[in-house]
């Protein structure tokens, strides 16, 4: 089956025929409690008329409009909603392709997203970009591309990307369609405040686009440059980890976005800006940003978050609007998704039981039901990815555990070096000093209990580029190591460990895959390869969802037990995100008064 979502104004005459009688409706649903997000009424005995992929009528009697062909869904006793959407998403962090992704979540509810695909961008430019957008566009998803805005997240000097992009690649992604939204989560916060012209020139061409552009800004929200951000014209932000980072945005007129990942849990903090504080929650979003396959199995996706919302005190009309109308309204898409009334895209689920609970049991995308009771009833067209995309591992040479020593200033004695200390269930690391013992001018980092090595290497254009650190918090209780081609936002290879051998081993491993996880113990090598740019699985979801969870078990069975572990060791290389990361250029430090900047591993 294919999937074609017409413009409203070539579906009016057919429409307007449905909602007076003169042609029957495709499908009508009858006598369910409408979950009404634009007035937050729950409204009972109302029924749904739906001719092709819009919705034609929605009243208490459409029995005008039922002909012989038309398909009846009785929803006695069952809540009719709109679809959920995802107000921030990168789906390759699903480890999934974007079909197999529409697999997991159309049974959860999940209808439509907003998708910055800056992972892919990060290793193919706008090349990448466009191929998962033309996958998109087969799926039954009401899915939305974000253009990229940094590609490299925090500039060339500061480390290695596969591709760049900037304001010329910007404005040529416009053209391609209307689904092309707007920008990406402009990370490179910094850049904008101080006028940096290549960030500047990117949010200029989407406002001339007539598009919006996505905010990515970590210093506290009382520092007085958030306005300055939002002056740029950037009106929506998912930093956001305490209410009164909602409360600053809200207040400046922008968007703010509450995220429950699989491994960050900012919900619970931010959403007293609306529980306890009273602001109003219209610009608040609820998004994922994001969840494994791993977690899609076990979780859920938006359906998770929405109950999860709910859990923290808010009402659950209130909550559905959150992952619905409200982020329709932020991308200036409400006229199509959003939203149970007539004209909108027929996207709606029918939940059973308490609304609290997100219990969905019926997807039904573009007017087609795709989903019943948890499993797809449609089938996904197939898509292929060229050979260059299956083959992005380049190192000049394989590495070896002597790679991973890492000399120090001093012959022998002692020296204070930086130390990353990763924290459980949260983006922002912090910067540690360690005294650490050297001999023979080598830094003995494995011999102090808690500490492993982190490295990364470049593995886009082989340029040989390593930088060699340290990291805390991993928890490791035998010798490990961890290696990954999902290193955001460049995506290198990133790899931790306390055994030098185990470490080259694990590098080796993922480059023999052309990309993906590998764990190595002594109990052996647990992998997970993603053949995709390094960065999805080229397996259907349940396998994906397997494949991540045994990298799970084997990283717990080792001694890490951080919730969704892979997930937060993935965003070590993050350059932009606080406190100290790694790059293959070196140690990154992030802070509010000098910025972006490399710093040394001693310190002096």
């Amino acid at each position: 089956m294919t999937f074609t979502r017409k413009p409203l104004a070539d579906c009016v005459p057919e429409l307007v025929a449905t909602a007076r009688g003169d042609r029957p409706a495709s499908l009508v649903i009858t006598g369910g409690k409408l979950v009404n997000v634009c007035s937050g009424e729950i409204l009972e005995g109302m029924s749904v008329g739906i001719q092709g992929g819009r919705i034609a009528y929605v009243g208490k009697d459409v029995s005008h409009m039922i002909g012989d062909d038309t398909r009846v869904i009785e929803a006695s006793g069952k809540y009719i909603a709109p679809g959920l959407l995802d107000g921030h998403c990168h789906i390759e962090s699903t480890q999934l392709t974007v079909t197999e992704f529409a697999r997991a979540v159309l049974p959860l509810g999940t209808t439509g997203g907003f998708f910055d695909a800056h992972e892919i961008a990060n290793v193919f430019g706008l090349k990448g970009i466009k191929l998962m957008l033309d996958e998109m566009r087969g799926t039954p998803l009401a899915a939305y591309m974000q253009v990229a805005s940094c590609v490299p997240a925090a500039g060339a000097d500061i480390e290695t990307t596969g591709a760049s992009i900037g304001p010329a690649e910007v404005a040529e992604a416009y053209t391609w369609g209307a689904d092309v939204i707007g920008l990406g989560e402009v990370m490179n916060f910094p850049g904008v405040v101080y006028g940096d012209d290549k960030m500047i020139g990117e949010i200029q061409e989407t406002l001339r686009a007539g598009r919006v552009a996505d905010g990515h800004f970590t210093w506290p929200s009382s520092d007085w440059r958030l306005p300055v951000y939002a002056a740029a014209g950037v009106t929506g932000d998912h930093e956001c980890v305490t209410a009164q980072d909602v409360i600053e945005r809200v207040r400046l007129g922008m968007y703010a976005k509450m995220r429950r990942g699989s491994a960050w849990h900012d919900v619970a903090q931010t959403i007293t800006a609306h529980t306890e504080h009273g602001l109003d929650p219209r610009r608040m979003l609820l998004v994922t940003d994001d969840r494994s396959s791993e977690s899609l199995r076990d979780e859920g996706h938006m359906d998770f978050v929405v109950r999860h919302a709910i859990s923290q005190g808010v009402k659950p009309v209130t909550a559905f609007q959150m992952a619905t109308i409200n982020t329709a309204e932020r991308f200036g898409v409400a006229r199509d998704i959003g939203s149970i009334t007539p004209g909108s895209c027929a996207d709606i689920i029918l939940l059973d039981g308490n609304l609290a609970d997100v219990n969905v049991v019926l997807t039904i995308a573009s007017g087609v039901v795709v989903a019943e009771n948890g499993v797809m009833t449609t089938d996904l067209p197939a898509f292929t990815y060229p050979g260059e995309v299956l083959a992005s591992v380049h190192l000049p040479q394989r590495p070896v555990a002597g790679d991973f020593i890492i000399p120090a200033p001093i012959a022998s004695g002692s020296i204070a070096t930086r130390v990353i200390q990763v924290l459980e269930n949260h983006v922002e690391t912090i910067e540690r000093i360690h005294t650490i013992p050297v001999v023979n001018g080598e830094l003995q980092v494995h011999a102090v209990a808690g500490l492993c090595k982190i490295a990364v290497l470049e593995r886009h254009h082989g340029t040989g580029n390593q930088s060699v650190a340290v990291v805390e918090g991993i928890g490791f209780h035998e010798p490990a190591a961890i290696a990954m081609t999902v290193a955001h936002d460049s995506h290198n290879i990133l790899v931790i460990g306390n055994d030098d051998e185990l470490m080259a081993q694990a590098v080796n491993a993922v480059a023999d895959v052309q990309g993906g996880v590998a764990v190595l113990t002594a109990a052996g090598t647990t992998l997970f390869p993603l053949a995709i740019a390094g960065l999805m699985s080229a397996e259907p979801f349940e396998t994906a969802a397997a494949q991540s969870a045994a990298i799970s078990q084997a990283l717990y069975d080792a001694g890490c037990t951080l919730n969704y572990a892979f997930m937060t060791l993935s965003l070590l290389a993050l350059a932009v995100i606080p406190t100290l990361r790694l790059s293959d250029k070196g140690l990154v430090r992030i802070s509010p008064e000098e910025g972006i900047q490399l710093v040394p591993l001693f310190v002096k």
